[in-house]
């Protein structure tokens, strides 16, 4: 009878250890640009915090509903935090610590970028980050200001 509480017990420390797979999505809305990103985090791993990020982006450019996704550079560990920044030509930035995606709504298209073709001009909107209880979510800037991308430990 022990054993068996034990062996329960045990099973159930492990399980509350473990990663879900389940999808995980964090959304914000951008009314001035009319459009919605989303990223979603799947775990990759049962037991390391290693996640594949998927961003999707929908809204609307000329009347027309406008819709495009992409793989991110995955969450190899405690690095998936993507902060979203404003442009002045209207574009959005989409940067995490090893990769950086430029969305266009104007063509409907996500692009891959290398830093150093950024604006350095932009409007720090929030992140895509873990809360306090390590669940997914956006952090708007008027509750969180800019936090580097340097892997936290």
């Amino acid at each position: 009878m022990i054993g068996t509480a034990w062996c329960l017990l045990s099973v159930g420390l492990l399980c509350a250890a473990c990663n879900s797979g389940a999808p995980e999505p964090a959304s914000v809305e951008i009314s001035s640009r009319q459009i919605r990103l989303t990223i979603v985090r799947m775990a990759t791993d049962p037991f390391l915090s290693r996640h594949s990020l998927t961003l999707s982006v929908t809204g609307v450019t000329g009347g027309q509903s406008c819709s495009a996704s992409t793989e991110l550079f995955p969450d190899t560990g405690y690095a998936g935090r993507r902060n979203v920044y404003l442009t002045t030509n209207g574009s959005l930035y989409v940067v995490g610590q090893f990769d950086a995606r430029v969305i266009d709504m104007h063509s409907c298209r996500i692009s891959l970028s290398e830093f150093r073709h950024l604006q350095r001009e932009v409007v720090f909107v929030g992140s895509f980050d873990e809360d306090a209880d390590h669940r997914w979510t956006y952090i708007p800037s008027r509750e969180r200001p800019e936090q580097p991308l340097d892997k936290r430990t």
